[in-house]
């Protein structure tokens, strides 16, 4: 997730473990760091149960058939509810879901009954919500950028209905796998047994959503928080729509779990400067800040407040081969092979983030003989500033040119820019003839100019949307609703789909075949050029008990937080 695109509890001393092995689920906590009792003493129930967060971006979307990025999806996980959703200790647990999903002899159909449970505005949450939302996400007309990623391969019709509508056949979404055997009752019908099935069904995507609200907002839906309707723990109560800077929510008394939910008000505010950040937390006006930057990360070495994570998170810049000069396998390689990564982790971020020779995080997955994804596949694209210039003045030479300039597109926060600076300079002092232009822009824009390919080069970053490396190796996929910079090779998209067929119940060579595809797609097609896989330092006061990260997915949780008289 934009991401992907899947957690740990964080409290004041946490300190965060990476994921279990074969299985990513994070550190093994049986309980709440810090926490103690979890029963409030008489004093802690009079503490105002308000949580005050800062944010560096924007809410580009609130519509969970729309949304395609870590921001979105961490709104819409605290204000809406799926089947399912992840818990403290990163396990799907029913949300609206009575239960666990009962699954036919061979793992493709689940019958799945649902609890009691309403919309904010009375209605009750049925089997036809989810059955509306993953029709409306699945159909062309709607162009969701995440509907078809995150259903073609996995239910059965969804991609039968993308291909017809790309064939400009009729298509009927009713043939997707999902149906409402009655208001209490849904059937998922899938391609091939999904081992993370509740999981998956925790993923935004898959959220409901109350078909006659919708229709009745038309455009409007989800314009603001006044065009919405919600069944999670929260309610928003005074967003103005994605360029709003502030926004607010409220315990949702309607939630079908409210009574675990302490929180009565969390008050969001955007701020782009981590040192304002930093400041705003030190003089109390903000509980938890944004990433912190990595000049800002020194001074509070030590200081309990301050947590500290590697995530299975990756930035790489995408190469638009649509650009005639992106179009030159050596032009491509030499951009990749031309800044130094470790200086920039090392000088630039300075947060515990590292050099990324990859496509495919390390300490994310690992194969069936239990080594790590990484520790069999090595590193791609190192940093070599001699043979890239080499590469550049062979690539310009097949172009028949002697310069080239390219549009970067980079983002607006104070990191963004020192990272994007610093890759041009890199760049520009090592490929003689390169000219670059930095447009730095809010994270919407840069979802919006992504979606319609108007960038040359653009930094942009991944997080998994579920457990398992095709999370990150179906972003490429030609044409693929992620790839989005005109990248296709046969041979990646064969190993691809061997990986969810004929490979599906071969652990050993699936886990191969995804291997081979990230060999593939940079040491033969040089198509990506990855920058460093990230470590996260943010700052949590000491009152908040029982924050939750999430590694996928959504990036938070706050559900189970409780305000204390802690100083």
């Amino acid at each position: 997730m934009k991401k992907s695109k899947f957690f740990l509890l964080l409290a004041l001393s946490l300190v965060l473990s990476m994921f279990l092995a074969a299985c990513n689920g994070g550190g093994d906590t049986s309980e709440e760091e810090g926490g103690g009792d979890d029963t409030a003493t008489e004093e802690q129930a009079s503490v105002p149960q308000e949580l005050k967060v800062l944010e560096a971006s924007e809410i580009p979307s609130m519509d969970s058939v729309m949304a395609q990025d870590a921001v979105s999806f961490t709104a819409l996980n605290n204000a809406m509810e799926g089947l399912y959703r992840l818990d403290q200790n990163q396990e799907a647990i029913p949300g609206m879901a009575e239960g666990s999903a009962e699954a036919n002899e061979d793992g493709t159909v689940y019958t799945i009954k649902l609890r009691e449970a309403k919309w904010s505005n009375g209605d009750p949450v049925t089997a036809n919500d989810f059955v509306y939302a993953w029709q409306r996400a699945i159909d062309p007309e709607t162009a969701s950028p995440y509907g078809p990623y995150m259903m073609n391969g996995k239910i059965a019709g969804a991609t039968e209905i993308t291909e017809a509508a790309a064939a400009k056949k009729d298509y009927d979404l009713n043939t997707l796998g999902v149906k409402a055997l009655d208001d209490k009752t849904l059937e998922v019908t899938l391609v091939k047994p999904i081992p993370f099935f509740e999981s998956l069904m925790a993923f935004g995507t898959f959220y409901p959503q109350n078909q006659k609200f919708v229709e009745e907002q038309g455009e409007n839906y989800a314009a603001t928080h006044e065009n919405l309707v919600y069944n999670g723990p929260f309610t928003l109560t005074n967003w103005g729509g994605t360029t709003a800077t502030e926004w607010t929510y409220e315990k949702n008394a309607d939630y079908w779990d409210a009574e675990t939910v302490k929180l009565e008000k969390i008050q969001y505010n955007v701020l782009k400067d981590p040192q304002a950040s930093a400041n705003a937390f030190e003089t109390g006006e903000a509980d938890i800040t944004g990433k912190l930057a990595s000049d800002i990360v020194p001074q509070y070495e030590g200081d309990p407040n301050l947590l500290n994570y590697l995530e299975p998170t990756i930035f790489w810049i995408k190469m638009n081969q649509q650009n005639e000069a992106l179009k030159n396998e050596n032009i491509r390689r030499a951009l990749a092979t031309g800044f130094n990564k470790q200086d920039l982790t090392d000088s630039i971020l300075n947060n515990g983030s590292l050099p990324a020779n990859y496509a495919v995080p390390k300490d994310f997955v690992s194969g069936p003989d239990g080594k790590d994804f990484r520790e069999v596949n090595g590193d791609f694209l190192e940093f070599n500033a001699e043979e890239a210039k080499k590469l550049w003045e062979q690539g310009l030479k097949e172009i028949g040119k002697d310069s080239v300039e390219l549009v970067y597109l980079g983002g607006d926060t104070e990191t963004s820019k020192k990272t994007d600076e610093y890759i041009r300079s890199q760049l520009e002092a090592n490929l003689p003839g390169l000219t670059i232009k930095v447009e730095s822009v809010p994270f919407s824009v840069r979802l919006d100019r992504d979606v319609k390919m108007d960038y040359d080069l653009q930094f942009a970053g991944w997080g998994p949307d579920y457990l398992d490396a095709i999370s990150f190796s179906d972003l490429w996929i030609t044409d693929g609703g992620n790839n989005k910079m005109a990248y296709s090779s046969e041979t990646y998209d064969k190993l691809l789909k061997d990986s969810q067929s004929t490979l599906a119940d071969k652990p050993e060579e699936r886990f191969a075949a995804l291997q081979e595809a990230e060999r593939v797609l940079l040491e033969d097609d040089a198509a990506l050029a990855p920058v460093y896989q990230r470590s996260s330092s943010i700052l949590i006061s000491p009152k908040v008990k029982g924050f939750t990260y999430h590694n996928v997915g959504a990036e938070f949780s706050y559900k189970w937080i409780e305000i204390t008289d802690a100083e």
